[in-house]
């Protein structure tokens, strides 16, 4: 995994080119899988990517973009997101409550990298990590299939939190786990420490520009740098 990051780089997204290619991206892994009908535009974008706490990112090795997340962090300010709509008789008490949401979505990688780097879910889904050491959320939401259940309760120690639900965009139902952050975050983070990140990481990751600065182009994982000092 460690040798992997070495390889990989994160791209904030948010125009032009890398943003057309992360919704193409997305367009051919979800109709590989059969959770998408084709279209002649072969993009998968929805409203929630524009949204002022949406941050959408690709995942590039040696170069070539090889998969995409989004995320969303949900508060009372910002109460917006894919599961706090599609589950909002759930999550909106809970957010008017002061609970807090980190809230992933939009997961696509490139087929014939799935197959060759086998660890590509851990790096993708190392950024809902990295989401949640930056913002402390109350929990980490997951809207996924059925089957995709048995990794995140493994990994993340998810546990479920809303039965099945239709998705925006999709033509498969999800189900809603959460993992609570105070409850497991550091214990994920010690057992996979490739999770590890400086708080320098995270701010390129998650802070936005102030007017007039440019966003960076790249973001390194540092990880390896809590490797090297062990």
């Amino acid at each position: 995994m460690f040798s992997v990051l070495e390889r990989i780089e994160y791209r904030v997204c948010e125009r032009g080119e890398d943003l057309e290619a992360i919704y193409r991206l997305r367009y051919d892994s979800y109709l590989a899988a059969g959770m998408v009908r084709e279209d002649a535009a072969r993009m998968v974008e929805d409203r929630y990517d524009e949204l002022p706490n949406s941050y959408r990112f690709g995942v590039y090795y040696d170069g070539v973009l090889v998969s995409t997340l989004r995320l969303h962090y949900v508060d009372s300010a910002f109460p917006v997101s894919p599961s706090s709509e599609v589950f909002g008789d759930i999550l909106e008490p809970r957010i008017a409550r002061g609970e807090t949401f980190v809230d992933p979505s939009r997961f696509a990688a490139a087929a014939e990298w799935s197959k060759t780097l086998r660890v590509l879910p851990y790096v993708t889904l190392r950024l809902a990590m990295l989401a949640c050491k930056h913002f402390y959320p109350t929990y980490c939401l997951t809207a996924i299939k059925e089957e995709h259940s048995a990794f995140y309760r493994r990994v993340f120690r998810s546990v479920p939190a809303a039965g099945v639900r239709s998705y925006p965009g999709l033509t498969v139902p999800v189900h809603l786990l959460q993992s609570s952050i105070e409850a497991n975050l550091e214990g994920i983070i010690q057992r996979f420490p490739f999770f590890r990140s400086t708080a320098f990481e995270r701010r390129m990751l998650f802070e936005r520009p102030k007017k007039g600065e440019l966003a960076p182009l790249t973001i390194l994982p540092t990880a390896r740098y809590f490797k090297q000092a062990a």
